[in-house]
């Protein structure tokens, strides 16, 4: 009857209303958390001429000398244990200044040899250097290294043996300790109180020579990849507070490094950085087929092409992932293994061990597997599905040719995959800003990926030449620009009128998508023209635009992703 109608008619309008104000606070939310981003900026450029003008008043060290007191000893261990010539950038001034008993911040390209700036001073040290570290393939891979250089060092964790510990401790104390570096998770420095009652005595007997952090961004919220167990070293400093702390890390935007330094209680450590291009890497995007036979077959074609004999590391979304992605490179000949966080500790040592014997040719991994891992021959880093930020992307492709050759950092690019990542960011901090840029960089056919990668770090990378090693500076993409207006309208009119019709025919993007191409129970037959890639493109366009945004759904067994109008889709239809 008219008055049922009415009041759907009523019910469809408030339920628009609603729809149209959570889109306008949605858009003050963003301008509010930009607005807090340039105040975070502008207070870090202020700290830093501030700073700046300070040290040109003391008159700044020059920590690159070579005439402080140890520097003979240092020049001669670096030739006679490390067997190396010379230092690499910045490495010289890290250690100099940590000898001298200041705290440093380092932020140093995946490869620049950050281990080797605690690991020299840890052996002219008198005591131990601890190592903070958040992985045991870390762990492993540099404990593996120092012993093939003869040098002693020694882990605490969930796998260590009574014995191991017995004797660990034992050496904290004594007046000659039988290691140099002992390596530790930060778990075990915010949950054990036995080790910490262990590390203050081998503080009082003058033994703790240094502290190390390794991924110290995971202590800032602001980073890309925050670890709960890291805002508790900040004890470390007002525990030991004459004992040296340095920071190690591969990516740390200004915010970052400034949150960093309160969270360590460091508020006067000295910040080095290297310049974040690495030349010899070749970057590249490939749209991913959408069945994983497809996908596969493409990626062992071009590892049989052109890495036969050469590893590489496949990171995957989820273990089911490496799994399913190991089995069928294992069935095409490619010998590979799986690596993730719920391997037993004896597994991923033998995983870890057969790889880098040359065992197996690939590590199918989550971002369990690959902080710190220090193979210099990788040939290429290929990522089954995308990263979560441009930090996280920039960390893992890292681990390919730390030897200086060229190699391949490959991203299979699918649209399903972000709305997978989303689901599991949205909770986080900055996870839907983070992974919206790692989006953008996957998208753009036009520009430099370099420049891509220098502009979110805030670099200036003008002045290096790509010399085409990634594939849009090499010409692999042929586009053309086309006005998709209408399209984009027709795309927002469906998912508006799937909305109306109630909670239960809201769309995901896969169904937007499905609809697009005339199938299902919203579909359009206006898009038809256009390919299933062609829609999936201008999808993640508007909603880079915010013409629309993502809208979750919590069930009991996972979070659905919805595509809704955004804050600015009311200028779309104008």
């Amino acid at each position: 009857n008219k008055i049922e109608s009415d009041l759907q008619e009523e019910l469809i309008q408030v339920k628009t209303s609603l729809s149209s104000i959570q889109s306008e606070l949605q858009s003050l939310l963003q301008r509010q958390e930009n607005l807090q981003e340039r105040k975070s900026q502008l207070e870090s450029e202020i700290n830093r001429r501030v700073s700046s003008s300070s040290s040109q008043l003391d008159g700044e060290q020059d920590w690159s000398s070579e005439d402080f007191p140890w520097s003979k000893t240092l020049r001669s261990t670096l030739n006679s244990t490390f067997h190396m010539n010379d230092f690499r950038p910045k490495q010289l001034e890290v250690i100099n200044a940590s000898m001298s008993g200041r705290d440093v911040i380092l932020i140093m390209s995946t490869g620049g040899g950050k281990s080797l700036t605690y690991q020299l001073p840890a052996i002219l040290a008198k005591g131990i250097t601890v190592v903070v570290s958040p992985l045991v393939s870390l762990m492993e891979d540099q404990l593996l290294g120092l012993r093939n250089l003869g040098i002693e060092a020694r882990s605490l964790n969930a796998s260590s043996t009574k014995e191991e510990v017995k004797h660990v401790h034992q050496s904290m104390t004594s007046q000659s300790p039988s290691f140099r570096l002992l390596y530790v998770t930060p778990e075990k420095i915010s949950k054990s109180k036995r080790f910490m009652a262990q590390l203050e005595k081998c503080y009082k007997a003058g033994n703790l020579s240094r502290i190390a952090i390794d991924e110290v961004h995971c202590a800032s919220q602001w980073g890309n990849d925050f670890r709960p167990d890291y805002k508790i070293l900040g004890i470390l400093k007002r525990q030991f507070p004459n004992t040296p702390i340095i920071g190690l890390t591969a990516t740390s935007t200004d915010k970052v490094t400034l949150d960093t330094k309160k969270i360590l209680n460091t508020p006067f450590a000295l910040v080095f950085k290297t310049a974040l291009n690495r030349s010899n890497l070749f970057y590249q995007v490939r749209e991913k087929a959408l069945s994983h036979d497809d996908v596969i077959a493409d990626m062992v074609e071009l590892i049989n092409t052109n890495f036969s004999r050469d590893a590489g590391i496949v990171y995957c979304f989820s273990r089911k992932n490496c799994s399913e992605v190991s089995s069928s490179l294992n069935k095409r000949g490619i010998k590979s293994a799986v690596y993730h966080a719920q391997l037993e500790p004896i597994e991923k040592s033998r995983v870890h061990q057969m790889w880098t014997d040359n065992s197996i040719q690939v590590i199918c991994a989550t971002i369990a597997f690959g902080m710190g891992i220090d193979k210099p021959n990788v040939r290429f880093v290929i990522h089954h599905s995308l990263s979560k930020s441009v930090e996280n992307y920039y960390q893992e492709s890292g681990r390919a040719g730390r030897d200086g050759l060229p190699a391949l950092c490959l991203i299979y690019f699918g649209f399903a995959d972000v709305f997978k990542q989303s689901t599991m960011v949205m909770t986080e901090r900055t996870g839907l800003d983070n992974l919206n840029q790692m989006v953008q960089y996957c998208l753009d056919l036009k520009s430099c990926r370099r420049n891509l990668i220098s502009t979110y770090f805030g670099e200036n990378w003008d002045s290096i030449t790509c010399n085409e090693m990634c594939d849009t500076c090499a010409g692999m993409y042929e586009h053309s620009n086309i006005d998709v207006t209408s399209a984009c309208q027709s795309l927002l009119s469906t998912i508006r009128l799937a909305e109306q019709k109630g909670e239960g025919n809201r769309l995901t993007g896969a169904k937007v998508v499905e609809a697009a191409a005339g199938r299902g129970k919203n579909k359009t037959l206006e898009l038809k023209k256009f390919s299933a890639s062609e829609v999936q493109r201008m999808i993640m366009h508007m909603m880079f635009k915010e013409f629309l945004r993502e809208d979750f759904h919590f069930t009991p067994y996972s979070t659905i992703s919805y595509l809704v109008p955004g804050p600015m889709a009311s200028a779309l239809t104008s």
